[in-house]
């Protein structure tokens, strides 16, 4: 009994000390945050500000248009979460369903296809976007986001469509439901948890991403908050320390949020499968 219980609170110990240590990032994001520039400056910093204030999170939003590029960036994330989702569902359904030499080749693509870098694909995806008038708008950097993404929700998605049983489809044609019919009304609720996991991906993804939206968006009321927030670093490369990080900090809660949300969704959806099955 008592080794069990030694076992079971190093377990718990070590729980604690990976959530700390992932934790910790933004945990010292918040302090630097609340800091005054003269603490901001001491030789000797401290973990906790001696004299938390709220200076830093006013300079941000009087220096830059934070909000405004919130909601580009809240805009080009919802809207890449949704097509990524409205397009891998049937994709990956159909390379599921479908054992064929085409969707192996398919599946073995989209794993290779993660390894090439953003740079080796920025100049000809320039000129594309060019020839079809796309850059420098919202809606381009939605459709270069949801072509980077789709590979990785595919190959999400089609493990979960080989988990849901194939007789549950066949018992709906035998009903009189048709391919369409069966997918929407049977597979896509059960794929609920694995839509949300995809989607989940598909806006933080976007919701991040730096490298694509520094090329192709020069208007500064089209950039999006990453971009925006590389002005706080001066042309000599010195960085006004207490905004920026204020800046940082607000930038990231709202993936926090919708991770939570999603979260919720997906352990709801798990459950609920297993009490039906």
């Amino acid at each position: 009994m008592r080794t069990r219980r030694a076992a079971r609170a190093g377990q718990y110990a070590a729980l604690l000390g990976y959530l700390l240590f992932l934790a910790f990032p933004l945990l010292w994001l918040l302090s630097t945050a609340l800091k005054s520039p003269r603490e901001l400056g001491s030789l000797h910093p401290t973990w906790i500000p001696r004299r938390p204030t709220l200076a830093n999170v006013r300079q941000a939003f009087e220096e830059q248009p934070l909000g405004h590029a919130a909601l580009n960036s809240l805009s080009v994330a919802l809207a890449t979460a949704v097509v990524a989702v409205l397009l891998a569902t049937p994709m990956a359904y159909a390379m599921a369903r479908h054992r064929t030499r085409l969707a192996r080749a398919a599946t073995g693509w989209v794993v290779v296809s993660q390894a090439f870098p953003f740079v080796l694909v920025i100049i000809p995806l320039f000129l594309v976007l060019k020839n079809l008038r796309l850059v420098d708008s919202l809606a381009g950097l939605v459709l270069v986001y949801v072509v980077w993404s789709l590979p990785f929700a595919l190959w999400m998605l089609v493990g979960h469509v080989r988990a849901v049983p194939a007789e549950l489809e066949e018992a709906a044609a035998v009903d009189g439901a048709g391919r369409l019919r069966t997918l929407v009304s049977v597979t896509v609720p059960l794929l609920a948890p694995g839509i949300a996991a995809t989607a989940l991906f598909a806006f933080v993804t976007a919701w991040n991403e730096f490298f694509f939206a520094l090329v192709l968006l020069k208007s500064p009321g089209k950039q999006t908050l990453p971009v925006v927030l590389t002005h706080f670093i001066g042309a000599e490369g010195v960085a006004d320390l207490g905004p920026l990080a204020a800046a940082a900090f607000l930038a990231t809660l709202p993936s926090l949020a919708v991770f939570a949300l999603v979260q919720r969704r997906i352990t709801a959806g798990l459950l609920a499968g297993a009490v039906k099955s």
